[in-house]
């Protein structure tokens, strides 16, 4: 028997483990000799964050949970680090699979590896080269440490060769988070929100924003929707609030007719408005990969992207954090000429099951 450490810490991270446990579960009920032990660092720690998650996903409780809870990055990545150590020197694992770039992604690789426990990093190799983004740092700090990694594109791959990582390291699988909304997407379901602003499908549009450059001051947050409300000439805006941004909205006190603030929404129903939006404004890179997905029209309000591969192949555009350039490109979208896109290689809902493939070759028939 081998035994996996999945980790999982913040909701972005709940969508891309949720298809490696049903193809480990798969795999066992076939004889596998893998075996899985879910921990969840608590780094996403309220219900709205993280629990409604677990039970529209179909993933079980964690074996463990890490409490870590709020704090400063170092204090997150501190407590995960000392709680996961404990864990470990209890009862090791035979591997340490993290996902994603959040902070727990990076502090279980380092504990793992200083243990002596390899790592594999599903969706490694992606890369913003902005180092104003936390979420830039996990990344490459994973990356240094991961042992094993598994991509969601051509363009992740040739960051880790740039990197040194030799081709027998790489496993080029697809997107786990695309597995996720391809199975999900016959139980999406309307929010309370759909009849009660009576929206329509391609007659409103979706925001979410949480990035610091974004949100944090208040003229740049207040010109950013004024921006969406002008361009979206009167057509209702959803705007599921992320906890950092309600706060700042709060002290800034100015309310536009079109936009609508609701309370972050579980995963079937926040991409059932995706899905029948006329399209999505956001400062998100996975709602980005989502959207490519689904056809739908998507402005990031960005300088840079760490999957490229929605802009390049996909719906999204980057406009930028400057307000001025949103309205030529709502000009574009609401005259009917944004770019039809297309999806990626290997975004076909089966990177889990080669990852368990992959993970089977490299544990068990070594």
């Amino acid at each position: 028997m081998k035994r996996i450490d999945l980790i999982a810490g913040a909701r972005p991270n709940f969508m891309k483990i949720a298809p490696i446990i049903d193809a480990l579960n798969a795999a066992r009920s076939n004889g596998s000799e893998l075996r899985f032990r879910l921990i969840h660092t608590g780094q996403h720690y309220d219900r709205a964050m993280s629990g409604s998650f677990f039970e529209e996903l179909g993933i079980p409780d964690p074996d463990i949970n890490l409490e870590v809870g709020s704090g400063t990055q170092a204090e997150q990545t501190a407590g995960i680090m000392v709680n996961y150590e404990r864990v470990l020197t209890k009862e090791k694992s035979d591997l340490c699979l993290v996902v994603g770039d959040v902070t727990s992604t990076m502090a279980c690789s380092i504990v793992a590896r200083k243990m002596g426990i390899p790592v594999a990093h599903v969706e490694g190799g992606i890369r913003s080269n902005d180092w104003t983004m936390p979420e830039e740092i996990n990344r490459v700090v994973t990356d240094s440490l991961t042992n094993w990694f598994f991509t969601t594109s051509d363009t992740a791959n040739d960051n880790l060769r740039r990197a040194g990582v030799t081709d027998d390291r790489i496993f080029f699988v697809g997107n786990t988070m695309i597995d996720t909304l391809l199975k999900q997407l016959p139980r999406l379901r309307p929010p309370s929100c759909w009849s009660s602003l009576a929206l329509k499908p391609n007659s409103y549009f979706v925001v979410t924003l949480h990035r610091p450059a974004n949100v944090d001051g208040e003229q740049q947050l207040l010109g950013l929707l004024q921006a969406i409300a002008d361009g979206t000439h009167g057509l209702p805006v959803v705007f599921p609030v992320h906890p950092r941004t309600a706060k700042n909205l709060r002290e800034a006190g100015k309310t536009l007719p079109s936009m609508h603030y609701v309370d972050p929404l579980g995963y079937l129903e926040f991409n059932y408005l995706v899905k029948h939006a006329r399209g999505v404004i956001t400062d998100s890179g996975g709602i980005t990969e989502e959207t490519t997905v689904l056809g739908v029209p998507c402005l990031t309000l960005r300088d840079n992207t760490e999957r490229p591969e929605t802009v390049t192949i996909g719906t999204n555009e980057l406009i930028g954090t400057d307000p001025s350039k949103l309205p030529p490109a709502l000009a574009r979208l609401m005259a009917g000429e944004w770019k039809k896109g297309a999806i990626p290689p290997k975004w076909d809902g089966k990177a889990a099951e080669r990852i368990v493939g992959h993970l089977e070759t490299l544990l068990v028939r070594q």
